[in-house]
């Protein structure tokens, strides 16, 4: 047995953020591949679906046989977004680790995305909340709440700044376990990325604050390390750089996950993530993925010549 020593956690969203705009099905067989080979390489938490009807994505359909044989995996977190309060309903049901539920700060893309006003999303959610309350302690999940369009919307443009704290205030009084500052589309930068941050932290206490960014227009990185300045320690990100809202004109894949991991290292941050596996991940699910152009400079250029990884495994 060992324990894998991590500075950063790193989480995989490809196979929900990526695979949700991706027309062509991808066989379950591959997906659990996917999960279990990413989960051996370190990574610690994937989002492995979405409780979304399989009507609106049907790539979604096997949502059941996913989750269950992501859940056989020793020490992975399995987590899943829950679109409301049918979707938490089903993840409860199939008992996965932590529900991810999401809310536009933007009051269209909320519109666009779930079909409803954000002050319903915010009523769903205490609803949510509230139904896992009532199950024994040790069985329940935790609860994400992701701030979609909290740093730029293809519909609005600027969101004020005053708009995303009001929704983590509204957010973390509901019962929140984590907060995610998502830029849905790609349009930040580190100003902004550092100012929208530091407002999240200054009300979110002792609850964890992730981020979520995009690399739309190449600023993916660069706001990571506004992140860091800030002092956040957990971040999400897709093997390949797969991912983009359909409910959002331009945007495109997350950051790369390969290109991430390999950052932090260099940096000397632990991720606990084995690069030479990632990358082999990385190839082993492009095969499933044929027809998908993956991004990633590190699986361009390979690692540098007498790089020495800063992945490590301590026995317990």
């Amino acid at each position: 047995m060992s324990t894998i020593q991590r500075d950063i956690i790193v989480r995989e969203v490809g196979l929900r953020d990526g695979l949700q705009i991706h027309p062509t099905f991808m066989p379950t067989a591959d997906k659990l591949a996917w999960i279990k080979n990413e989960a051996l390489s370190g990574v610690s938490e994937i989002e492995v679906t979405s409780f979304v009807p399989p009507k609106l994505i049907p790539q979604f359909a096997d949502a059941t046989e996913v989750c269950a044989g992501a859940l056989q995996l020793k020490d992975l977190v399995v987590s899943a977004l829950i679109p409301n309060l049918k979707g938490a309903q089903r993840g409860l049901e199939l008992g996965v680790n932590k529900l991810n539920y999401v809310v536009s700060v933007s009051k269209t893309h909320n519109l666009k995305n779930v079909r409803r006003e954000r002050d319903a999303s915010m009523a769903d959610f205490k609803a949510i909340v509230d139904l896992i309350k009532t199950l024994p302690e040790d069985q329940r999940p935790l609860i994400g709440a992701g701030l979609s369009t909290a740093l730029g919307c293809s519909y609005e443009g600027k969101v004020a700044l005053t708009e995303v704290v009001l929704c983590a205030e509204q957010l973390l009084d509901a019962g929140a376990d984590e907060i995610v500052v998502c830029d849905t589309v790609g349009y930040a930068d580190p100003a902004l990325v550092r100012a929208v941050l530091k407002a999240v932290l200054a009300v979110a206490g002792d609850v964890p604050v992730a981020a979520h960014f995009h690399d739309t227009r190449g600023t993916g990185l660069a706001n990571v390390t506004a992140a860091l300045e800030c002092g956040i320690k957990y971040f999400d990100a897709s093997l390949g750089g797969l991912g983009g809202c359909p409910f959002a004109p331009g945007a495109s894949g997350n950051i790369v996950m390969e290109d991430l991991c390999f950052m932090l290292d260099s940096m000397g941050l632990k991720t606990g993530v084995n690069l030479d596996l990632l990358l082999k991940t990385r190839q082993t699910m492009s095969e499933s993925l044929s027809d998908l152009k993956l991004h990633g400079a590190l699986a361009r250029a390979g690692l540098p010549h007498g790089f020495v990884s800063n992945w490590s495994a301590v026995a317990a």
